[in-house]
């Protein structure tokens, strides 16, 4: 029995250092030699702080700020629970949310139409990207927040906005943090 067993225990010792050591420390090491910056999670560091991260979005709600897409992660942006909802199109509960941002929304822009990434969550609840279109339509808002023109923060969006992988990949994006990073900087 013992000659059953022994082969058996070498190979799960074996398997075990294989998959759960040296594969993720080889992938690691690729990855850093790769592609540095996204292996250490993208952090951005102002004066020494870490602020947050670019792949992860952030909870703006000030009105001077451009916020991101509405998040069902914990009690908003948890990297812990990253996770949707898990609210069905049927639950009231949605559709009581739902209602609740798009009457915002629509209070602080009348007349035009909401884009939808501001008004339902991502699956995740992290993401910190928004479409060119959703950043233009809190333009208003921020503009009359921070006494710039329209055409400034137009401006500031086209210079933060990353251009779709290899030319055709992909939607053009808003990292959201970014974007009010350089809002912060801005000096008209």
């Amino acid at each position: 029995m013992l000659n059953h067993l022994r082969p058996a225990l070498i190979l799960l010792i074996g398997f075990s250092l294989l998959t759960g050591a040296v594969y993720p420390l080889a992938v690691t090491g690729i990855a850093q030699l790769a592609a540095p910056e996204q292996a250490a999670g993208s952090l951005i560091n102002v004066n020494g702080s870490v602020i947050g991260s670019a792949l992860i979005g952030q909870p703006f709600v000030a009105e001077k700020y451009f916020h991101g897409r509405p998040s069902a992660a914990g009690t908003g942006y948890d990297a812990g629970a990253s996770s949707g909802s898990n609210l069905g199109p049927t639950s009231a509960k949605l559709h009581g949310q739902i209602k609740e941002r798009l009457v915002a929304l629509q209070a602080s822009n009348p007349g035009v139409a909401v884009p939808g990434e501001l008004v339902y969550a991502s699956a995740s609840g992290l993401d910190p990207d928004v479409s060119p279109a959703a950043a233009a339509f809190q333009i208003p808002r921020v503009a009359k927040a921070r006494g710039l023109s329209a055409e400034q923060l137009q401006t500031l969006i086209d210079q933060n906005t990353g251009h779709r992988a290899l030319g055709f990949l992909g939607e053009p994006t808003v990292n959201v943090l970014l974007l009010n990073r350089a809002l912060d900087a801005f000096k008209p």
